[in-house]
Parts: structure tokens; C-alpha cells; sequence
């Protein structure tokens, strides 16, 4: 048998993949902390925090308007599976945390879905995750966007982002107000 043949099988890695915006990112330079571009080890027991306390978070944002501990992530295996996915909790006592259209409160948690975008004040963070195998650690690929993440994606999962016709005036408002659609003269609006 060859050493190649011996060798342990390698497992796959769970990849969290996290871009970056704010818009005055370029003159407040709050990302300069962060490690853009290179895959970073994360044991699976820890929590991954964001915030501005560096002795505390391993995620650094340089702003005075980012809470101590802004948020965390916390890895997990599901409940009779081998699928892993991960945990968000909002740690500000301050900002509320918006995971897609789900405010988090102080101490409010869920499951994070396997692309989002995550927003406190003027921050906007797309989470994808990519399954792996191993269960002793996850990655974590963080990136920086060039552009607001809201307009650049116009996720579907973000109903507030659909257009609004020039008369005002939703069509689920309208749609809303009676079990049936009804013709309306725009004159009558």
C-alpha cells in the first residue's frame, strides 16, 4: 500500500461566507480590523463574536456606534442529522439585530439561513453558508462589497424591496383590502 492509499479520507469544511458594507466604509475605514480574502479557522466549540472589543471579539469593527459585542454565531450539528448550520444572537442591548425581515431583540436568537443579509444601523452583512463535513471546526471567508448588499442582491426574501408603482399605492395594499382584485380608475385615487 502506497502512503496515498493510508491517508486519512479529508472531509469537507462548512464555509461561512460573510461580505461586508457600510456606506461610509472608505473615509471611516471600520473594516481595516477584519481579514478580507482568507479562509479562517474556527473551532467548532467556539462562538464567533462581532463587535468593537477586541479582547472579546474575534470579528473587529472599528465604530463607536458597534456595541462592545455587536452579535455572535454559534455552530451546531441538528438534532438526528449530520447536517450542521448556525446560530445567530443579537448581544447589543441598544440595536436590534434584522436577520432578512426577523428583528432580533437583546438576547433574541435563530437559526441562521443559508443566505441572508444581516443589518444593525448602516451595516449590512450577506451570510452564505456552504455545507461541509467535519464537525471539529467551520471556516469562515469574509469579503468586502463595493456596493449597498440591498440594492446590489434585491434578494426575493426581502418583500420591502418591491417596486412601487407611481400612483403610490401597493397592489398587496389593494389586494389586502378585499378578497378579490378590483379595476380602479387611476383618476379616482
Amino acid at each position: 500500500m502506497t502512503s496515498f492509499e493510508e491517508a486519512e479520507t479529508e472531509e469537507t469544511v462548512t464555509c461561512l461566507h460573510l461580505t461586508f458594507y457600510h456606506p461610509g466604509q472608505d473615509e471611516k475605514m471600520m473594516f481595516r480590523c477584519l481579514n478580507f480574502c482568507k479562509r479562517e479557522q474556527v473551532r467548532a466549540d467556539d462562538t464567533a463574536k462581532f463587535g468593537r472589543d477586541s479582547s472579546v471579539c474575534r470579528y473587529n469593527l472599528m465604530d463607536t456606534r458597534v456595541s462592545r459585542i455587536q452579535f455572535s454565531l454559534q455552530f451546531y450539528r441538528k438534532l438526528h442529522t449530520s447536517e450542521c448550520g448556525f446560530e445567530i444572537k443579537n448581544l447589543s442591548k441598544k440595536t436590534k439585530l434584522t436577520v432578512n425581515q426577523t428583528e432580533l431583540g437583546h438576547l433574541n436568537k435563530i437559526d441562521l439561513p443559508w443566505k441572508c443579509i444581516i443589518c444593525f444601523g448602516d451595516y449590512q452583512i450577506l451570510a452564505e453558508i456552504q455545507e461541509g463535513e467535519s464537525m471539529d471546526y467551520f471556516e469562515t471567508h469574509l469579503h468586502l462589497a463595493e456596493a449597498p448588499i440591498l440594492q446590489e442582491r434585491c434578494l426575493p426574501c426581502l418583500p420591502s424591496l418591491q417596486p412601487i408603482p407611481e400612483n403610490g399605492i401597493s397592489p398587496s395594499f389593494l389586494l389586502s383590502q378585499d378578497k378579490s382584485p378590483t379595476e380602479i380608475d387611476e383618476n379616482e385615487l
